[in-house]
């Protein structure tokens, strides 16, 4: 009876009856997979020689030994750092592991940047135990993708799929060497795709719940079919460890990197020149909108391709190059991929009316000038503070020619009741409320402004931060008095 029970159990384990008909369900069998792909997947270490003395109260890496498991997790985030060599001793080096694959036959793999910053030399090992040294072809750090090479030929290579066909809770593999331990198989799901990361504006991570450590960074990321569909990159840990929130470099991304570094040895990418934000519930309420979608245009840089194509500031882009911008990360990943120098189409929303622009996309810079905190000339103000809760003053003829705007109003002094993320030094450009934008112009025309509203009303008011711009939503304003 007993055996009986068991084999009862083990059929409803296996089989779901539907009407009319028995449907298996079994868990995936990755084995030919990892047998056909695995040989493909490389061991990647690197050496870096310590230069430098540790400064003055810097962190300092724990005393692990270099086999411990958070030994690369603390390398990377906390290098350590020891005193140059005295005479006659051998200059101290810094380790680190990653993985790869092969994406020719004559020897170039892809990984990710990280794994070989600052290398002095890198070490490939395959699974057969073979070892080369490696080459860095070019390395790429705003998507982390790194493109190497070793003198090799007739090489086994992986099989590449397309990242659009993935589906949110299908099954994907990822192969790689965390803490060291070669040829690592773990299993999952996807997560999301397109996931936007803080800082990361270029990639549409594909997120998993493939247990991913370090080590497994620069490892591919199969579907069932045995095709990279992506780079492991990134987790999301507290400890360091894996914790289910896995990161992946779409593959069709990876190969476009690949390809610029190979045959130019740099990354070109578009730019137009937009200071964006993302439209928040509370900003598409203000703009009158039905739903918040697109990327608000809070700057546009004079002289620049989106300037010259008549881009204005407040102005919201809904389509670019014929794409929708759902959210505003979607446009910088969108521009970016667009070849500099070619004309493209956007589209915007301005004042509630549609308007389609052409813009001749320009080359993003690698390097960002720094902007200042607060426009100079500032002089105090007497006012007394309005119903934002801020003291207000009305800008110099000096401060206008400074900040290259026409009208605004200085914030000389922000009270502890304040209604919204606003700073000393802010200068307040437009109020919007309900679709209705108004330039501000004086102190007393903003605080008749204000008097007008409900005392539980929403606006959003339009800023000058610096050299930079944003939009400061404020929900509630203070009792009138």
């Amino acid at each position: 009876m007993m055996r009986m029970a068991r084999l009862a159990i083990a059929a409803v384990a296996l089989f779901v009856a539907g009407p009319g008909h028995t449907q298996q369900r079994e868990l995936p069998d990755f084995t030919d997979l990892v047998e056909r792909q695995g040989p493909a997947v490389v061991n990647i270490s690197t050496t870096q020689a310590v230069r430098r003395q540790a400064a003055p109260n810097v962190p300092q890496m724990p005393d692990l030994d270099e086999n411990d498991p958070f030994y690369d997790f603390f390398r990377r985030f906390i290098p350590r750092q020891q005193p140059g060599p005295g005479p006659g001793q051998r200059q101290p080096e810094s380790r680190s592991l990653g993985s790869g694959f092969i994406i020719s036959a004559d020897g170039y793999i892809l990984t990710n940047a990280h794994v070989v910053e600052g290398a002095d030399e890198i070490n490939v090992r395959l699974t057969d135990k073979r070892e080369f040294k490696a080459k860095v072809i070019g390395a790429d750090k705003r998507t982390d993708v790194a493109l190497i090479k070793i003198e090799a030929t007739g090489l086994q290579i992986v099989k590449t799929g397309d990242p659009m066909r993935l589906k949110v809770g299908e099954w994907v593999v990822a192969i790689g060497s965390p803490f060291g331990f070669d040829n690592t198989v773990t299993a999952g799901i996807v997560s999301a795709k397109g996931r936007s990361l803080p800082q990361e504006n270029f990639v549409p991570f594909i997120q998993t719940d493939v247990a991913i450590n370090p080590g497994n960074s620069g490892g591919p990321l199969f579907n069932m079919r045995g095709e990279v569909v992506g780079i492991n990159s990134q987790i999301y840990s507290r400890t360091g460890g894996f914790m289910g929130l896995s990161f992946a470099i779409p593959i069709d991304v990876a190969l476009d990197i690949q390809n610029q570094l190979r045959t130019k040895g740099r990354v070109s990418r578009g730019r137009i020149g937009v200071v964006i934000q993302e439209v928040t519930k509370e900003l598409a309420d203000s703009f009158g909108l039905p739903k918040p979608a697109g990327a608000l245009v809070n700057q546009v840089e004079k002289g620049s391709p989106a300037d010259k194509a008549g881009v204005e500031a407040l102005d919201i882009i809904v389509k670019f190059d014929g794409k929708a911008i759902e959210s505003s990360s979607d446009l910088p990943r969108i521009v970016g991929s667009t070849r500099p120098g070619t004309q493209s189409s956007v589209q915007v929303l301005r004042k509630g009316a549609t308007k389609d622009l052409t813009v001749t996309v320009g080359e993003l810079p690698e390097d960002r000038v720094a902007s200042r905190d607060t426009p100079r000339g500032a002089k105090p103000a007497e006012a007394a503070a309005n119903r934002l809760g801020v003291v207000v003053a009305e800008l110099t003829a000096e401060q206008k020619r400074d900040l290259k705007v026409s009208n605004g109003l200085f914030v000389a002094d922000v009270k502890p009741e304040v209604r919204g993320d606003f700073r000393r030094g802010d200068v307040l450009l437009t109020l919007i409320n309900k679709g209705q934008q108004t330039e501000l112009k004086s102190v007393e025309q903003l605080n008749k402004l204000l008097a007008g509203l409900d005392k539980n009303a929403t606006i959003t008011l339009h800023i000058r931060r610096g050299e930079t711009a944003a939009f400061v939503t404020v929900s509630g304003l203070a009792d009138k008095g």
